[in-house]
């Protein structure tokens, strides 16, 4: 399957709100940069009419243009190795690729590989998540990876201390990336599932869940989260603006979840819940 980027031209105060949009009509992948944003998908979920109709929506708010193309994915892997650079998240996780060199002081480190799958802690979700991972005690927990990605937060998990991650994803080529980086990282304990909520009808209790998604897939699968935490026991949500926390909070404390806190860049969110 090729993939399809979508080059955004737009003011810094309308790329979220884009962002958000085409997240609704099938791109799940974001790369902001100075003029605006790259948006991907797989080709076949690429709808141009949908898309036209939300540049239409917003034109005269300033400087706005599209265009887009298709990457193979042996394209999408070289460009991602010519422009990606390592980073350390909170001064103690190194995130990198493998052709990165590890850095000296960090008390963990991450090799990742994306094949277009979201998740490389560049962007303010994970690593958000990455943080609030660093506030748990997670040794012999079980843990649930909700909308896994690359895998980078099950491979943080086992790398604090988890016993048992099961990271979920509704994209092949994810979940196949998301096994990929688990192998690379020496994790034995990640196992990689294709699907979505629908694979938590027979599963037993969590000790910890992780979900950086959207706004609309937690809000719509928060109760299935909320049903196999046992009382007192964390979920970590992400994917969602400032702006949604109030409304997520809300519908979490519908399903028995309390709001503890929550940790905020550039507008995303990453908050933390505990079971009543």
């Amino acid at each position: 399957m090729d993939y399809l980027e979508l080059t955004v031209t737009a003011p810094a105060e309308l790329s979220d709100i884009l962002i958000a949009e085409l997240a609704e009509v099938g791109f799940d992948t974001f790369e902001e940069n100075a003029a605006g944003f790259c948006a991907y998908t797989t080709e076949d979920l690429f709808q141009p009419k949908a898309v036209d109709e939300i540049m239409v929506r917003y034109a005269g708010q300033g400087a706005l243009g599209h265009s887009h193309r298709i990457i193979t994915r042996q394209n999408w892997n070289a460009e991602w190795e010519k422009n990606f650079q390592p980073l350390v998240i909170a001064d103690r996780v190194s995130v990198r690729a493998p052709f990165h060199p590890k850095p000296d002081g960090v008390d963990y480190d991450i090799v990742i590989m994306p094949r277009m799958s979201f998740g490389t802690g560049h962007h303010e979700t994970t690593a958000l998540m990455i943080e609030n991972q660093l506030d748990i005690d997670h040794a012999g927990l079980r843990v649930l990876d909700m909308g896994c990605g690359t895998g980078i937060l099950a491979i943080m998990a086992e790398q604090l201390g988890a016993r048992e991650v099961l990271a979920i994803d509704v994209e092949p080529w994810t979940v196949e990336n998301a096994a990929d980086n688990a192998a690379e990282n020496a994790c034995t304990g990640i196992t990689c599932r294709l699907g979505g909520a629908e694979l938590l009808a027979d599963e037993a209790p969590f000790d910890l869940i992780l979900a950086n998604i959207n706004r609309n897939v937690l809000l719509e699968d928060m109760h299935e989260y909320a049903r196999l935490l046992p009382a007192g026991k964390p979920i970590l949500f992400s994917g969602f603006y400032a702006d949604d926390l109030p409304k997520i909070t809300a519908e979490a404390v519908r399903n028995g979840l309390q709001y503890e806190r929550h940790r905020e860049l550039r507008g995303w969110v990453s908050a933390i819940f505990t079971k009543l």
